[in-house]
């Protein structure tokens, strides 16, 4: 018998999973529709099996796939630090804490982008269930050889999670199936007998396993289990032999939901882009294949034949031969024809399939990902202003969700993992203006880059408006804190160990005052020198 915790464990489990069946086969029919590669929900995918053979076009996988490549070329793209540190308090930041947390960024894109991370392959994998099923589930966690980070995609069919009172997806439990040989080197000793027996005969035989993540605060309330002080806690059950492998506590949860388009009373995502478009996407398919029937028969039609006249077979195929009766009489017709048929409608077909796709690539974003051209020598820095402003708003359904609950969770994650295993040094080192400040981060996207252009835009824009108005009246110079403005537009463009700090500004600016002074005092020395030889010169009396 299974002990209490155990079968407690099991049943709230299938609970979750029981009451999610019915979303699988909305995700199936996406995956078919949108992404085969994935369409495994509902039934198994064989290798060799004749993948897409459903499909008539391909169109409506090639707009997923585009929308899910977009996400890591544009907003986690590894060529430039698309992502960057700073505090909940960013008014204390001085410029030592800037440079400290510029110096965090790197050494955190480095650790993520670490060969053994897998950080591309998973994101890759995760931006695709992202744009297909709107939501995804990523593992964030230290290696079991404790040197490196590691970075997992995992399959939606497989997993199930409740949201807690703030709408955080907290309680998670993973289907998984490693092989026997992969439980021994993961748990050692702490494997069942029977998995252990399996190694000298199959090692490579799958064992039902459930990772399960839960609050403290719930685990601690289920029977016959030990007070656990840290925040959550990971349990690795072996589902076949109803044997606990590991119950261990998790100062951060291995496990990030990214989710799209949420809806009231339900704790699972939708992605706006599949929903729109799976209409569309049934559509175009049977449009597909009347169009394809259509065109062959146009390009091969059906024949009429005189019954009797045809001996043998009709072979209309390049160099076939049909024989006819020698004795037809050819003035009663054609023995052979092709039917006449209206080809008129094949003109309308095609025009009613472009608009679909032009659908499709609506609903899924496509027409809005490119920044449109902005500057001209014949656009006014309004102008440029409110195109950046009319892509941001048509943008922000797209890059917002990705980059607050995707990325950001990406990289809080990652650096709440790195600082507990001390790859930012002692903490004390950290410079004390920002010591105890909640890290939170900024990142590069289009969306960001269209902000930055709006500001050097409302820059260029003040200084078009302060120049006129000087020109009516030159006190009004007084109205802007050139300085400060500037300083704020350096900031969006430049990195902060290119800029000095304010009191360093001002030191500079009053080393420089005092040696103007300097310099005039010598320069009037120097004049009363002249003026005083000058005199000297004229009152001499000439010998």
């Amino acid at each position: 018998m299974p002990s209490a915790l155990i079968q407690t464990l099991r049943d709230r489990g299938k609970q979750l999973f029981d009451k999610r069946q019915g979303l699988l086969t909305l995700w199936q029919e996406i995956a078919d529709n949108f992404y085969p590669e994935r369409a495994d929900f509902t039934m198994i995918n064989n290798l060799g099996d004749d993948m897409a053979s459903h499909l008539m076009t391909s169109y409506p996988a090639i707009a997923r796939r585009d929308l899910g490549n977009a996400f890591g070329s544009m907003l986690r793209p590894s060529a430039k630090d698309w992502f960057h540190a700073q505090t909940n308090r960013p008014e204390r930041e001085d410029t030592e804490a800037k440079q400290w947390l510029e110096w965090a960024t790197k050494l955190t894109k480095n650790a993520m982008y670490d060969r053994v991370a897998q950080f591309n392959r998973a994101t890759k994998q995760g931006d695709h269930d992202f744009a297909a099923f709107g939501q995804c589930v990523i593992s964030t966690e230290i290696n079991y050889r404790v040197n490196a980070l590691l970075f997992r995609s995992w399959h939606l069919r497989d997993c199930a999670w409740v949201e807690d009172d703030t709408g955080e997806a907290t309680t998670l439990y993973r289907k998984w199936k490693p092989t026997a040989m992969e439980l021994k080197g993961l748990f050692g000793d702490k494997i069942h007998s029977k998995v252990a027996k399996k190694l000298e005969k199959s090692p490579y035989d799958e064992i039902p396993t459930w990772h399960i993540v839960l609050p403290a605060e719930q685990y601690n309330e289920l029977p016959g289990v030990k007070r656990i002080r840290q925040p959550f806690v990971s349990i690795y059950l072996d589902v076949e032999n109803e044997h606990l492998m590991e119950e261990v506590g998790q100062w951060v949860h291995p496990y990030i939901v990214p989710r799209w388009q949420t809806v009231s009373g339900t704790q699972y995502a939708h992605s706006p882009a599949s929903v729109a478009a799976l209409g569309d996407a049934r559509l175009i398919q049977a449009m597909t294949t009347v169009l394809l029937e259509a065109g062959e028969k146009a390009v091969s039609p059906p024949m009429l034949a005189t019954k009797e006249a045809i001996r043998g077979d009709i072979s209309i195929y390049a160099g076939g031969i049909t024989w006819v009766d020698q004795d037809y009489d050819e003035r009663l017709g054609e023995v052979l024809r092709p039917m006449t048929q209206d080809k008129s409608g094949l003109n309308f077909g095609f025009e009613m399939n472009a608009d679909i796709r032009s659908q499709i690539t609506e609903a899924f974003y496509l027409n809005k990902l490119t920044l449109p051209p902005v500057g001209g020598p014949d656009m006014t820095a309004y102008e440029v202003g409110q195109r950046v402003q009319e892509y941001i708003r048509q943008a922000l359904p797209l890059f917002e969700p990705m980059e607050d609950d995707y990325n950001g969770r990406l990289c809080e994650t990652t650096f709440d993992l790195l600082l507990r295993a001390g790859a930012y040094g002692d903490p004390r080192n950290i410079p004390r203006t920002i010591q105890g400040s909640d890290i939170k981060f900024t990142f590069e996207s289009p969306l960001h880059e269209a902000t930055e252009k709006a500001k050097l835009g409302q820059f260029m824009e003040a200084q078009q408006v302060l120049a006129q108005a000087i020109s009516l009246d030159p006190t009004t110079a007084y109205l802007v804190d050139s300085k400060k403005a500037t300083r704020d537009v350096l900031e969006a463009v430049a990195p902060a160990s290119w800029l000095n700090d304010e009191m360093e500004v001002e030191a500079l600016v009053r080393a420089q005052e005092e040696e103007a002074m300097q310099q005039n005092l010598l320069d009037k020395v120097e004049q009363g020198s002249n003026i005083a030889k000058n005199l000297g010169e004229v009152e001499q009396p000439a010998v």
